[in-house]
């Protein structure tokens, strides 16, 4: 496995003096990473995921992806943030956003991450008259949208197949022994698997959570968890390798006010891996009023609508571009008799040569415009490199908030929405809350 930290775009903004500076401190976030010893260290768990996995849980799983792939026809799975996105991008990165259409191979959609009523009834028009199985993620059970989509998702069920046939087509994803979802899987007989106490969610791709989803639709996961071990070897140590190189690159950039990371990708499979890593960096680095603002862009495709924001408007964004050179199925531009278009001189090069120099003439642009732009090139994109390339970015995201002084797998801001609504809609408890916001607003 190979990745490449490309800066050639960086040096106007980034000198080796500053990388050398800011080294003690990569090398202190490095150890706290390492030595379990730095504020939410009770979250770890993915740390060494990839070499002491539960093998029997993993041979259960993908036992689970065979029974559901040999009758099955679709795969619903609920969950929302971290028990989604890593499946999700997963699955779109080494097929396509249109794998459901093109993929003759069990569908997997998700529910459960909205509170559309449209979406959901979206997800019942798709499902009927379909084999179809229910893969419910959720540590506690009670998260609002995932458990409204379950609620509905289960009556859909009950109606299709009968009541007796519930445990055998609904799998949770959940906590080993307590929550709200673990004692209903106990009471009905349902299949689970177990979300470890130690893995936050936005950490918990490699285990079940999004393993099983990746199994259904065909990914081979022992490569994925292959690939996230040679991660593993590969940054071990506290030496300015590409994964702690990478995170000090970005706080150097945050200190020099870049305060808008712009995850880009050339190839529209990759839309839900910046999702997946919006919420990685923005729930890790996002409170005690710091944090780099994480967003997402499909080149060349947004490069005409944010294109001219990014080159000449406000100085505070920088991008990592994520790419990989191998491209399996490419297409040969043809010269046309009339040249209509003015195109005949791209004649007999590859699409995928165009989309390299694309990518190449955009990088000096934002850089001579101010914009940063950090290259993180891999070989092609396989169930290796996806594995690699998740555990990359969980270990960068991790000594990066560490770097910057936050605790990096903690996410309290994320319950301050939920205490207004569940106020609001008149829950049990939130009295004082309602009548409170009531008043305000």
């Amino acid at each position: 496995m190979h990745l490449k930290l490309n800066d050639e775009f960086l040096k106007p903004f980034v000198s080796l003096e500053e990388l050398d500076g800011i080294e003690p401190e990569v090398k202190r976030a490095f150890s706290y990473v390492e030595n379990e010893n730095g504020p939410g260290n009770d979250f770890l768990g993915w740390k060494t995921l990839p070499l002491d996995y539960d093998k029997e849980e993993f041979d259960r799983i993908k036992k689970c992806a065979d029974k559901i792939k040999q009758t099955g026809d679709v795969l619903v799975v609920v969950g929302i943030g971290g028990s989604y996105l890593g499946a999700r991008a997963a699955i779109e990165f080494l097929y396509s956003q249109n794998y459901n259409a093109l993929k003759d191979k069990t569908k997997v959609y998700f529910a459960g991450n909205t509170l559309s009523p449209e979406s959901l009834n979206e997800i019942l028009q798709l499902i009927d008259g379909k084999s179809w199985y229910l893969n419910i993620i959720s540590k506690s059970g009670t998260t609002t949208e995932p458990s409204i989509a379950f609620r509905v998702l289960i009556e859909k069920l009950e109606k299709d197949f009968g009541k007796e046939a519930l445990s055998e087509r609904i799998i949770a994803t959940t906590d080993k022994s307590r929550g709200a979802l673990k004692q209903l899987c106990d009471e009905k007989g349902y299949e689970t698997f177990v979300i470890p106490d130690n893995v936050g969610g936005r950490y918990s791709v490699l285990t079940a959570v999004g393993l099983l989803p990746m199994a259904v639709a065909g990914i081979d996961i022992d490569k994925v968890m292959s690939g996230a071990a040679q991660a593993v070897a590969d940054f071990s140590d506290d030496s300015m390798n590409a994964c702690n190189k990478y995170a000090a690159i970005r706080n150097l950039l945050y200190r020099k006010d870049k305060t808008v990371e712009l995850f880009v990708s050339y190839e529209p499979s990759c839309l839900m891996l910046n999702e997946w890593l919006k919420q990685l960096f923005g729930e890790s680095e996002g409170k005690d009023e710091k944090g780099i603002f994480p967003a997402g862009a499909i080149f060349s495709t947004d490069l005409h609508s944010l294109g001219q924001y990014i080159q000449e408007g406000k100085k505070q964004i920088f991008e990592t571009v994520i790419s990989y050179k191998t491209v399996d199925n490419d297409i040969i531009i043809k010269e046309t008799e009339d040249n209509s278009d003015g195109l005949n001189f791209l004649a007999d090069k590859k699409l995928s040569e165009i989309n390299d120099i694309a990518k190449r003439a955009t990088s000096i642009a934002h850089c001579n415009g101010g914009v940063p732009v950090i290259e993180l090139e891999f070989e092609k994109r396989d169930e290796a490199t996806l594995g690699y390339l998740f555990y990359f970015f969980e270990r960068a995201c991790g000594i990066s908030a560490y770097i910057s002084g936050v605790n990096p797998f903690n996410q309290p801001g994320v319950e301050s929405y939920k205490k207004n609504m569940f106020a609001l809609l008149g829950k049990e408890g939130f009295e004082e809350l309602k009548e409170k916001l009531e008043k305000e607003f």
